[in-house]
């Protein structure tokens, strides 16, 4: 029976869907986090009667047909691009970003890549890095004597030093944005490379048309809404229970098909 296959696909449907509301509730407190919600799409169609197919003379055709589905399968998991709260943390490497864009940072590989996370740091060098200490691109070096670092909604890292009252430009940080932010790749820390679906990245400076601007001080809390994550859990749980009762249903119509003599 084909409706055991059918609900088979169901439950392994609304498996990967509360694996992905596991994965927005385990995030909730990840900085700059985006949610994702899984998509889901119907399987092909057995077909026994044609849309339109003839039916007998004077050029009478079916109406409807007899299309009969095999389930359900996942289409994409994407992710919801949904500016996050921002908090206050008081650190001045502290750095967020309010709209569009993605700081950009060279992996170990030497590849680029893009965090949403602002909470940086700085290197033995001086020099401004992630939590991982991957270096934050473009190179922005804090002096050693520096004795206070203002970093503009624009993105312009200014230091005053011992040696001077007057403010100093060190460094003016770039964002990089793509045409399709659903298309990037997630590396686990927070961090995304670009794909052939993202489209190549571009670079700018904070406020420029189509980019956000940085806040300093503070960092990007996660999207996730923990009322709509419960909620959306509650739902696919009732949907799991009602595929597995259509495998215990056709167990049953099995069992009473077997008895018979």
């Amino acid at each position: 029976m084909r409706s055991l296959s059918i609900a088979a696909t169901g439950m392994l449907a609304q498996q990967t869907n509360v694996d992905v509301i596991s994965n927005n509730i385990a995030n909730m407190n990840t900085t700059g986090f985006k949610r994702q919600r899984a998509e889901f799409q119907d399987l092909l169609y057995q077909q026994e009667a044609r849309p339109g197919a003839a039916s007998g003379g004077n050029e009478a055709k079916v109406p409807s047909g007899i299309q009969i589905g095999a389930g359900v399968k996942t289409g994409a998991i994407y992710r919801i691009a949904q500016q996050g709260a921002l908090a206050q943390t008081g650190n001045r490497y502290d750095i967020a970003i309010q709209g569009r864009g993605y700081f950009p940072v060279t992996l170990p590989s030497g590849q680029t890549g893009y965090t949403r996370d602002g909470s940086f740091q700085l290197s033995d060098q001086g020099e401004l890095v992630t939590a991982q200490g991957l270096a934050v691109q473009p190179g922005i070096t804090i002096p050693q004597n520096a004795v206070d670092v203002s970093i503009s909604a624009t993105g312009e890292v200014q230091v005053k030093t011992a040696d001077s009252p007057d403010l100093q430009t060190v460094g003016q940080l770039q964002l990089a944005t793509f045409i399709n932010d659903a298309g990037l790749e997630a590396q686990g820390d927070n961090l995304f490379v670009e794909t052939s679906a993202s489209g190549q990245a571009n670079l700018a400076s904070p406020g420029e048309p189509g980019f956000g601007t940085v806040t300093q001080g503070f960092v990007e809390a996660s999207n996730v809404n923990p009322v709509e994550e419960i909620t959306a859990l509650i739902s696919a749980q009732r949907a799991y229970e009602m595929n597995s009762r259509v495998v215990k249903t056709v167990d049953e119509m099995l069992g009473t098909s077997s008895q018979l003599r």
